[in-house]
């Protein structure tokens, strides 16, 4: 089964880095049209380089996704490019370390912010194109959108607190919008993934070898993923594939939830 995205275009964003990048890279290596959202545009720009953005199936945007004008701009170059939407990715995403017991800690509303509020408003605006572009289809499934969310949302850090509370709230919206956008022929998934090696996690492992050690001995497949394997796991939801699966929270983390020692990093 080769979970076809050919011809579909997709944003997704977070794509400058880490698992974000690979997901948009995969989609359009899968023939998808992609549209690269992703607030760094030096760095953007730095990995997409060698690629043909102006008259392949990629293009760039680059804006801050909490701003409401910003949100309206990425619908609307997408729409520029390639005149439709399909799929949405939303992979931007924050990790950040949480005092639980300072008042004055704002990791919360920032990570809310940004892992939950950002997700929700572009979420909303796509999911009204695609009914729009739906009116005349007669397709089972007129779009899809992917979250990506974490097994954090399911364990217990203190010093991740507020970063596992915005993934729990982004589990619960994913469902939440399964089932408001289900009549308009609309599915809503999410990828919760253990540790991958991401941008952020080779910066904290570099130096740390008893750190990814202690990852690796607390996964029954014994190793870190890599993002391409989140990345297969998102164009499965993405593709007509998936076609009654809606309100999922598919885990990829090699088993490690199954185990779910409370000392054990998640990410």
């Amino acid at each position: 089964m080769s979970f076809s995205v050919s011809g579909k275009t997709a944003i997704v964003t977070g794509a400058a880095h880490g698992v974000g990048l690979a997901i948009a890279r995969h989609l359009s290596e899968a023939g998808a049209n992609v549209v690269f959202a992703d607030m760094d545009e030096k760095v953007l720009k730095k990995e997409l380089a060698d690629e043909d953005i102006d008259d392949g199936n990629i293009r760039l945007f680059a804006g801050d996704l909490r701003e409401k004008l910003t949100v309206a701009n990425l619908l609307s170059a997408t729409l520029d490019a390639f005149d439709q939407v399909d799929i949405l990715v939303n992979a931007a995403r924050q990790v950040e370390w949480t005092d639980p017991l300072d008042p004055d800690d704002q990791t919360m509303p920032m990570m809310l912010d940004q892992n939950l509020l950002a997700t929700l408003k572009l979420s909303q605006l796509v999911a009204r194109r695609m009914i729009k572009q739906g009116e005349e289809s007669d397709k089972a499934c007129i779009g899809t959108i992917v979250n990506l969310s974490s097994i954090a949302a399911r364990r217990t850090r203190p010093e991740l607190m507020a970063y596992s509370i915005s993934c729990a709230a982004l589990d619960q919206m994913t469902r939440s919008l399964a089932v408001a956008l289900a009549p308009e022929r609309i599915r809503v998934n999410a990828v919760a993934f253990g540790s991958v090696m991401s941008t952020s996690l080779k910066d904290r492992i570099k130096d740390n070898a008893e750190f990814r050690d202690q990852i690796v001995a607390q996964t029954p497949q014994g190793r870190i993923a890599s993002a391409r394997e989140v990345a297969e796991a998102v164009q499965f939801l993405a593709s007509d594939s998936s076609s009654f699966v809606t309100g999922e929270i598919l885990t990829v983390d090699g088993g490690r939830s199954l185990l779910d020692p409370v000392t054990a990093p998640a990410h």
